[in-house]
């Protein structure tokens, strides 16, 4: 696929597209913190799959657009250090999530609101086969070593040749030339954050 993806939230209200497709990975994630923040944001089935997984779409933030509703782009921190997670305010989408350093080009865009049908998407980049945190899943998942080995092959390409070239400023979830996010975040507090890794 060499047609942009479209990046839409659930509402309609924040809309963009993701360029340079078949340099994406597509991976599901079983860690902690993705089903924290999917429980926070509300309607965590929405996100999650039966083991507790949100699939990703890792890419460059120079890839990403952002054509209509870009204030209601928001962000949550975890903990003090933690990512960065975007979600439009409007309904409680998730976008994805980004490190806190720009100069680290990275950015993990949430299944949901990549506005693609699943078989579209699939016959665009193929299957996922890439399987993250799968000790943490809250099911039996089998562990994929080498298609992991290959998707973290691929980002840190990916990352280093922005490092290197300095496309990494182009960052739509930052502020133009600096190391501030687009809007400053809101950090959880420890409780907080210890209630929702709760496991139910």
């Amino acid at each position: 696929m060499t047609a942009d993806l479209p990046l839409r939230c659930r509402c309609g209200a924040l809309e963009g597209r993701v360029g340079s497709p078949h340099r994406a990975g597509r991976a599901i994630c079983y860690c902690r913190d993705c089903r924290s923040f999917a429980r926070w944001l509300g309607e965590p089935d929405r996100t999650l799959d039966a083991a507790g997984g949100t699939e990703v779409l890792a890419t460059l933030p120079r890839y990403v657009a952002f054509d209509r509703g870009l204030e209601r782009l928001q962000c949550v921190s975890l903990t003090p250090k933690g990512l960065y997670r975007w979600y439009a305010a409007c309904c409680r989408t998730p976008v994805g999530n980004t490190p806190r350093d720009p100069k680290l080009s990275y950015v993990g865009l949430v299944r949901g609101c990549i506005d693609v049908p699943a078989d579209a998407l699939d016959a665009a980049l193929g299957p996922v086969r890439m399987k993250v945190s799968t000790d943490s899943a809250l099911e039996r998942m089998p562990s994929t070593p080498r298609e992991t080995l290959r998707g973290l092959a691929k980002v840190v390409r990916n990352v280093g040749g922005a490092r290197l070239s300095g496309a990494y400023r182009e960052n739509p979830f930052f502020r133009a030339g600096t190391a501030q996010p687009l809007v400053a975040p809101t950090v959880l507090s420890f409780e907080q954050w210890e209630s929702l890794r709760e496991e139910r």
